[in-house]
């Protein structure tokens, strides 16, 4: 069991991430990496309230300590991060693979400045697009995908406008 899903979404969990992606990749639990999310006790709680769920808010120092008792949980978990540089850390600088994943699925990035504009509320910069070339390179395929049914595409098509 273990990790069952990987996605990327700039607001982590929230009532999408668990009502509409539980159905397609059912899970027992979520497993949310960000330092900022970590070291923010009010985020922390107001992650852990949007979800039935068992719900962990660890920093990736935590990740690194606890990812092989997640690995061999019996429990189903989703695996998020709010940037593409944290699931870079996690997946290559860190070398965890979880089971059966071959997709790594992108939810929102808001519109910031230096951005480029993929599609509805999917905008990054040029460091995460270099991380998403780093995570397909490692065997990952990266899906830009808002909901299960909604999906511009995947890494290959976008990555000529970061010089890729």
């Amino acid at each position: 069991m273990a990790v069952t899903f990987v996605r990327i979404d700039d607001r982590m969990i929230h009532g999408q991430t668990v009502t509409r992606w539980a159905k397609e990749y059912p899970c027992d639990g979520l497993v949310a990496v960000n330092n900022a999310a970590a070291g923010n006790a009010v985020l922390k709680q107001a992650y852990k309230a949007a979800s039935d769920k068992k719900t962990f808010v660890w920093d990736l120092e935590a990740w690194k300590q606890k990812s092989q008792k997640v690995r061999d949980s019996d429990s189903r978990y989703f695996l998020i991060t709010k940037n593409p540089l944290d699931m870079k850390e996690i997946l290559v600088d860190q070398g965890f693979v979880p089971d059966d994943v071959t997709e790594i699925i992108v939810g929102p990035a808001n519109d910031r400045p230096g951005a480029i504009k993929l599609g509805n509320n999917q905008s990054i910069i040029q460091e995460e697009a270099e991380a998403f070339e780093a995570i397909q390179a490692a065997g990952y395929k990266v899906k830009f995908q808002l909901l299960p049914d909604v999906s511009i595409g995947y890494w290959d098509d976008f990555k000529e406008k970061f010089g890729f």
